[in-house]
């Protein structure tokens, strides 16, 4: 039951929640499940290749209920993950790594930048105070714009 629970809170979710998140949402309908109990069964999930973890350096790892082979853009400001689907990443040469001793077996391609959301934010928030070129009161005659609504 408690294994069935924490794949259905999973399955129907796009943003690539993290165990905590996982474990929220479970606790809803299964208020006496321990957050440990979540961590194994994910755990186990992930064993099984019934989800994926998709992990990126500086994040708490993320579960994916998708198994395809798919890949993901991944912002650096709001750690936000986002699936795309590119059939020419699906046939990359892979690098002979023999000389490391390490066998390839899959691999996921990681976009990493700024989503729009994050970039409209950080848009806004590097606005100048006044606009530029625009006197400061006082310092001159200004042009009003016939838009603003008369003061005073």
């Amino acid at each position: 039951m408690q294994r069935r629970a924490v794949f259905e809170a999973l399955a129907g979710r796009e943003d690539h929640p993290t165990a905590d998140q996982v474990y929220d949402a479970v606790k809803a309908s299964l208020p006496a499940i321990s957050r440990t109990t979540v961590y194994r069964i994910l755990d186990a999930l992930v064993q099984n290749g019934l989800i994926l973890k998709v992990c990126h350096p500086g994040s708490a790892a993320r579960f994916d209920p998708k198994v395809h082979r798919h890949h993901h853009l991944v912002c650096l400001s709001c750690e936000r993950i986002v699936d795309i689907q590119a059939e020419s990443l699906n046939h990359l040469s892979l690098p002979d790594v023999s000389g490391h001793g390490f066998h390839i077996e899959d691999y996921h391609v990681h976009f990493r930048g700024t989503c729009a959301r994050c970039a409209r934010k950080q848009k806004i928030g590097r606005r100048p105070s006044r606009a530029a070129g625009r006197p400061r009161a006082g310092s001159g005659p200004t042009m009003r714009n016939p838009r603003d609504k008369k003061r005073g």
